[in-house]
C-alpha cells in the first residue's frame, strides 16, 4: 500500500483495459480485470479486520462520486475525503460481517483512504458477542456487474487462503476450515477459460495464425507449440522468476498479431507456423501472467492453482480452434467452384488478415502511447 502498512492489494498495475470497436461497434477489451480485492483477518478474540481495494473509476461508477482523474490515472485524496461518507454508505450496504444466524457484527472505525489510482476501505468488526460461525459477505461490484469478482485473502490461525467471490458466490464462512484444493483449482480453471475468451488479442492471434489451415493436424502442432511456449513464461512470471513490464509485453503481443496477419499475404506454408506460434507464445505467456497476477496465487496451493489456470487457458484455446476451423472448412465447401476439391479462397484469408492486422495496429499504437 501507499502508506506501507500492508503488502497486500497491489492489483491495478500491468495491462490497462483498452477499448476497441469491433464489428457492430460494441466496445470490447483485450484484458478485462473487473476485480476488487480484499484481505479478511480473523483474530482469536473473534474480531475481523477487513481491507478492501477498489479502483477509483469503479468507485465513481458505483457511488456516483468524482474521485478519479483518468488523465492522471490517479485519485484525488481531497475528493476521497469529501466523498468518504457516500463511499462508506455504499460499502455498508454491500459488505458485511455477521454470524451464521444473520446477527451483524458492529463495525469499528470504518475509514476510506486514497491509494494511487484507487481507494482502500478499512474496518474492524467485533464478533465477540456472535455465536457460531462468522460469515463475510460482499456484493461489491457484482451488484452492478454480475461478471465481476472479488479476490479475498483470508488470514486465520496463522494460515492464509485465497477465495474468489462472484455473483453466484457472495459469502465466506471465516471460522470454517479453509476451502479444499479441488475448489480452488475449479475456480482457477474457470478463470483461465474466461480469460482466453475475454483476451481478444490472444483470440486474434490464434485465428490469424490458422487462417490457411485446412486440416486439424497442422493446427494441433500450432496450438501445442503455442501452449508449451506460453506455459513456460506464464509459470516463470507468475512465480516471480522472470518479470517483464506490461509496457513491453502488451505492445509486443499486439505486434505479434500484426506480424502473423501480414504473413498470411506472403506465405501459405501452414506446416511451419508452429515455429512462429512458439516464438510469440513466449510473449503471450507474460500476458496471461499479468492477468493471473491481478488475481494472485493462493499461498497454500500455488502449483495447483497455476496448473488449473493454465489448463483453463488451454481449454479455451481448443474451444476456439474447434469453432473457427470447421467454419473455415465449411466456407471452403460453400464457395468452391470444384466441389470435389475445395480450396481456401485467398480473398477470404486476405480480408480477414487485413481486418486482424488493422486491429493489431490499433492495439499496438494505443499500448505504445499508454506505455
Amino acid at each position: 500500500m501507499a502508506d506501507g502498512r500492508s503488502g497486500f492489494i497491489r492489483r491495478w498495475r500491468g495491462a490497462v483495459t483498452i477499448a476497441i470497436v469491433l464489428g457492430g461497434g460494441a466496445p470490447v477489451s483485450a484484458h478485462q480485470a473487473n476485480l476488487s480485492t480484499a484481505r479478511v483477518a480473523l483474530a482469536r478474540d473473534r474480531s475481523v479486520v477487513i481491507e478492501v481495494a477498489l479502483k477509483g473509476s469503479d468507485v465513481d461508477r458505483l457511488v456516483g462520486t468524482k474521485v478519479y482523474d483518468p488523465r492522471a490515472d490517479d485519485v484525488d485524496p481531497a475528493a476521497v475525503a469529501a466523498s468518504s461518507a457516500a463511499i462508506l454508505a455504499y460499502l455498508a450496504g454491500h459488505l458485511a460481517v455477521a454470524g451464521a444466524d444473520g446477527t451483524a457484527c458492529p463495525a469499528i472505525a470504518p475509514a476510506v483512504i486514497a491509494d494511487d489510482d484507487g481507494i482502500i476501505f478499512r474496518s474492524t468488526y467485533s464478533c465477540a458477542d456472535v455465536a457460531g460461525d462468522i460469515v463475510y459477505r460482499s456484493t461489491v461490484l457484482t451488484e452492478k456487474d454480475p461478471g465481476a469478482r472479488q479476490v479475498v485473502l483470508i488470514a486465520q490461525g496463522g494460515r492464509e487462503a485465497q477465495v474468489l467471490l462472484d455473483d453466484g458466490n457472495t459469502t465466506i464462512t471465516l471460522s470454517a476450515p479453509a476451502p479444499p484444493i479441488s475448489s480452488t483449482m475449479g475456480r482457477y480453471l474457470v478463470t483461465g477459460i474466461e480469460h482466453i475468451f475475454l483476451g481478444y488479442d490472444h483470440i486474434a492471434f490464434l485465428i490469424a495464425v490458422m487462417l490457411w489451415a485446412r486440416r486439424f493436424i497442422p493446427v494441433i502442432k500450432i496450438v501445442t507449440a503455442f501452449t508449451i511456449a506460453h506455459s513456460i513464461t506464464l509459470s516463470l512470471a507468475a512465480l516471480g522468476v522472470v518479470i517483464i513490464p506490461s509496457r513491453i509485453v502488451e505492445p509486443t503481443i499486439a505486434a505479434s498479431i500484426v506480424f502473423v496477419a501480414l504473413e498470411n499475404f506472403l506465405s501459405r506454408d501452414i506446416g511451419r507456423r508452429w515455429q512462429v506460434a512458439f516464438a510469440f507464445g513466449l510473449v503471450h505467456g507474460f500476458g496471461f501472467a499479468s492477468a493471473l497476477q491481478e488475481i494472485g496465487l493462493p499461498s497454500d496451493a500455488v502449483v495447483p492453482a497455476l496448473a488449473a489456470f493454465n489448463v483453463g487457458v488451454e481449454i479455451g484455446q481448443v474451444a476456439i480452434v474447434a469453432i473457427v476451423l470447421p467454419i473455415l472448412i465449411a466456407l471452403d465447401r460453400l464457395i468452391a467452384t470444384d466441389s470435389d476439391k475445395p480450396t481456401r479462397a485467398a480473398p477470404l484469408v486476405y480480408g480477414l488478415s487485413f481486418a486482424i492486422s488493422v486491429l493489431g495496429c490499433y492495439w499496438l499504437i494505443t499500448r505504445m502511447l499508454e506505455a
